[in-house]
């Protein structure tokens, strides 16, 4: 087994090699492409065994979240391939300016350097991020949870390969072989090897790295998403957005958590809400979505009597968080004090309910009249995307191409001296 010393030694030596060009970089991306698609059976023999020691272990949710199909392997390359028609965000002059005294001053976007992924039972997550941090110069280390080790073996081999049919080095994508929490804590502390750690998973793994790391994070994923129906919505249209947003992966840190129904419809309109989601899902023969219900829902419609923690819970699952509020400043104040800043949505058709809205909540994507289902890099049109930063510090919402580089400034005189 190679160390995790070894393969960060590995990739600092790496970094420190010439940036690919980014025709070489599109050559390596077409070719790591075309290595999953060839590579399709493989890679789902180890998916396989994945999905066969996480069965009874997760809940079907989240065993959907690890399993892969031939339809997932063609849209990870298919994300892959996106990168390609995309401009390299590397060497761009972002400002261009000179001084009084003739400096010429640049400032160059160049790449973070190593780049640190630590993610959990998604093995798409392999392919995107390897994509995007080799588009954007980086060098890329995975660390996959236990569970999708096998998935995630399989697919950086096929990318390693593409990488060398393409005249690129291994080493710029390597996968951490140790799934223990040591090799965790040794990424996070890696100060003279890691330039960037991103975590990607649930809300224990981010705290961890938050809370322990010595290198640079960026704080991503967990989405405590809501849907606030007020008053004057079309409420056919939040019946469809409200499902689509909870039932189409419940199992993503998109997806809805919470609804807030304004109280002068919530009587009309949660008959409807239990209609759709409950008993028309039911007949079906879908999962039907378990409603929390506050003491003012409860009263209209029979459900589960929300929890103390239900409406700062990141259910990942069919269960749905419901609150009646008086107003939309109601609204406002409850998504502000719960939400995670992820991603919230406003069905109205009040302009001022709406403004109100976005300029007051505090959260990095916000929807008016569409579903939160679209905080992604793909649907933003950045191909694929490293994650969703909930912070506000460098990154905020889906993280593509840019989002992966800093920028350093070049001076250039002609014998200035201070």
């Amino acid at each position: 087994m190679i160390t995790t010393e070894e393969i960060l030694a590995r990739a600092k030596a790496e970094k420190n090699n010439p940036i690919p060009d980014d025709t070489a970089i599109n050559r390596a991306l077409a070719a790591m492409a075309d290595h999953l698609i060839a590579d399709r059976s493989a890679i789902l023999a180890a998916n396989q065994e994945d999905c066969n020691g996480a069965e009874g272990t997760v809940s079907t949710v989240m065993l959907d979240r690890l399993r892969l199909n031939s339809s997932r392997i063609q849209a990870m390359a298919e994300g892959i391939r996106s990168l390609i028609a995309l401009p390299s965000p590397v060497h761009q002059i972002l400002e261009d300016y000179t001084t009084d005294n003739g400096l010429h001053i640049q400032k160059e976007a160049v790449p973070f350097g190593v780049l640190a992924i630590i993610y959990e039972s998604r093995p798409n997550v392999t392919s995107d991020a390897a994509a995007l941090g080799l588009k954007s110069g980086n060098t890329v280390i995975l660390r996959s949870g236990r569970q999708a080790w096998n998935s995630a073996n399989a697919i950086v081999k096929s990318l390693q390969n593409g990488l060398e049919e393409a005249g690129l080095h291994r080493d710029r994508i390597q996968l951490i072989e140790d799934t223990s929490h040591a090799s965790a804590n040794t990424l996070m502390t890696a100060n003279d090897y890691v330039d960037l750690l991103i975590p990607r998973g649930g809300k224990n793994l981010i705290s961890a790295c938050v809370e322990n790391a010595t290198v640079p994070v960026i704080e991503t994923g967990t989405g405590i998403c809501h849907v606030y129906v007020e008053q004057t919505a079309d409420l056919a249209m939040a019946l469809n957005i409200i499902e689509n947003a909870k039932c189409s992966r419940p199992s993503v840190c998109n997806a809805e958590e919470v609804l807030l129904v304004e109280e002068p419809v919530a009587a009309q309109f949660l008959p409807q809400l239990k209609k759709r989601l409950v008993d028309e899902r039911t007949a079906k023969g879908l999962v039907p979505v378990e409603l929390r219900l506050d003491p003012q829902a409860a009263a209209i419609i029979p459900g589960t009597p929300a929890g103390p923690k239900d409406f700062d819970t990141e259910f990942l699952d069919y269960i749905l968080a419901v609150k009646v509020v008086p107003d939309t400043e109601t609204a406002i104040a409850h998504i502000n004090a719960h939400s995670t800043h992820h991603s919230e949505a406003i069905i109205s058709n009040s302009a001022r309910d709406i403004a109100s809205f976005a300029s007051r909540i505090d959260s990095a994507c916000l929807y008016v009249n569409a579903s939160t289902r679209f905080t992604d890099g793909g649907c933003f049109g950045m191909g694929c995307e490293m994650g969703i930063s909930t912070q506000k510090l460098h990154a905020r919402g889906p993280m593509g191409l840019r989002e992966l580089c800093t920028y350093k400034y070049m001076i250039i005189g002609n014998g200035q001296v201070r």
